[in-house]
């Protein structure tokens, strides 16, 4: 008898912890639970029968039947073994069937167990990450001394979100991101004059020369987020960011053009062209400031949603932590999304002023620079999106004062691939009117010019791409451009650059 209260008791919180871990993994559990199910029933029905027997002996009401004696001693027996077996965690071969059958399955379901205290403690916690290579050959036209150049280059990229409490109704989190690479930051060697920034915005160098892997904490920022009004569930909602950041991840952004791992690598498709190519958005090398922002949200006719955000981020010395706010590189976005005939599009309208703003002429140093711009992505059919960013500078000394740039991207759906994806791009920088008036006089420090001719007209890129994914993971890119009249020079030759890109993300 004690030996069935023990094994029912055993089985009862097996059951029971299966139930509530059952709840978070119904399918992987049914059959264990199941089982559980059929051993209780046959404890009990042990458990009665003994009752039965003891009852009828002590009674005396009943003749023993033949054999019952040796058959309550059998039984005894068999509870003295199963009591036996049950004071150990050990499994024997000597052990008794239903012992073996309870043990295995309460072992089963304390290894079940681990991952779900896992899982819990791990909840919340966002990881990303990928590692991608580019292989790249300009053509000569594109060099000083007229010969091709073939460059390679790989970065990886991990991201982190960590949940960070929370202060009040709101709720934190703080995000970090690790960058590693080798190849040559600066592009190529020995190029023609040209606005536009890169060829290849994804490689990524250190100070040490290429031969060396080089890493950094690209960027770490804390966010609070707080709704605004009775309910957590308000459409209204305040967020504040402090750290060191990517401004782009906030400001300018685009569905289809700013992600150079996997869209358009050419830097003035990646972002607004006088922002980052221009240079002045004042980051560091690297493309990363320390700064903070403040922003708020209105969900009130969702899916239709519109936000406005301010941030001061570090500019020229402060870009580096040297002297992180004073002159601030400041800017302002409006930004509104909705679904147009059922497809979504946003639209982000922004301004700027840098005043460490560093022109194209060197003698002249830091001065000021203010600007505004907009970027819109709209997506016209299931297969089809679009976008463009335009950009003016209002003041300083940019070599380029207009930028205008277009295209879009055509998913696989009409030739049975519809994870693979065709972008085509435009852009046309206009050049100042400064730039055109002094650059064929700039000299440098021993004398030597520093352009050679006189500016006129804008520089023309084009950039063709197809990406071709291999799995969920894994997807390989060509990529082809075209740079016509670079630097606003129409003797320049026109410059090519093909290159096919390997990105494995998760």
């Amino acid at each position: 008898m004690r030996a069935a209260r023990i094994a029912r008791t055993a089985i009862a919180v097996a059951v029971a912890g299966l139930s509530c871990a059952s709840q978070a993994a119904p399918t992987a559990q049914d059959k264990l639970l199941a089982e559980l199910k059929r051993l209780a029933e046959r404890v009990e029905k042990l458990e009665k029968r003994n009752t039965e027997l003891e009852a009828r002996l002590a009674a005396g009401t009943a003749a023993p039947a033949p054999g019952l004696a040796q058959r309550v001693q059998a039984l005894e027996q068999a509870n003295q073994e199963l009591a036996a077996s049950l004071e150990s965690d050990r499994i024997s071969e000597r052990d008794p069937e239903i012992a073996i059958r309870l043990k295995s399955i309460e072992e089963r379901t304390n290894n079940m167990g681990a991952p779900t205290k896992l899982a819990g403690a791990l909840e919340g916690i966002q990881v990303e990450g990928s590692v991608a290579a580019v292989a790249q050959r300009i053509n000569g036209g594109a060099r000083t001394d007229g010969k091709a150049e073939s460059q390679l280059s790989w970065r990886g990229d991990l991201g982190i979100t960590v949940p960070a409490g929370d202060i009040g109704r709101g709720t934190g989190e703080f995000f970090t991101q690790l960058r590693v690479g080798q190849g040559e930051r600066d592009s190529f060697t020995q190029l023609q004059p040209t606005f536009t920034g890169a060829f290849n915005s994804l490689a990524f160098q250190g100070d040490a020369d290429a031969s060396k892997t080089f890493a950094i904490v690209a960027q770490a920022w804390y966010q609070l987020t707080t709704p605004l009004g009775d309910s957590a569930n308000s459409p209204h909602s305040l967020q504040f960011t402090v750290g060191k950041m990517d401004p782009f991840v906030f400001f300018d952004q685009n569905a289809i053009a700013d992600n150079e791992a996997e869209k358009f690598l050419n830097n003035v498709f990646v972002h607004n062209p006088l922002l980052d190519s221009g240079g002045a958005v004042g980051v560091d090398e690297f493309g990363f400031t320390p700064g903070v922002r403040v922003a708020y949200r209105n969900e009130m006719n969702k899916p239709d949603w519109w936000q406005i955000s301010l941030a001061a981020f570090g500019a020229g010395n402060g870009a580096t932590f040297g002297r992180s706010f004073d002159k601030p590189f400041v800017i302002g976005q409006l930004e509104y999304g909705r679904k147009n005939y059922g497809f979504d599009g946003t639209y982000r309208l922004y301004a700027w002023r840098n005043p460490q703003f560093e022109g194209f002429d060197p003698a002249r140093g830091e001065h000021a620079t203010t600007g505004w711009g907009a970027s819109v992505d709209q997506r016209v059919h299931e297969d089809v999106t679009l976008f463009a960013r335009y950009g003016q500078s209002s003041s300083g000394k940019a070599a380029f004062d207009r930028a205008f740039t277009i295209g879009g991207e055509l998913t696989g759906d009409a030739w049975d691939r519809g994870a693979d994806s065709v972008g085509l791009a435009w852009a046309w920088l206009r050049s100042s009117s400064d730039f055109r008036r002094e650059a064929a006089g700039l000299v440098d420090d021993e004398g030597a010019a520093v352009f050679g001719y006189t500016p006129r007209g804008a520089e023309q890129v084009a950039e063709l791409y197809y990406r071709w994914h291999l799995n969920d993971q894994l997807s390989l890119t060509p990529d082809l451009q075209y740079v016509r009249r670079a630097a606003a020079n129409r003797d320049a030759k026109n410059m090519t650059a093909f290159g096919v890109r390997a990105l494995y993300a998760f």
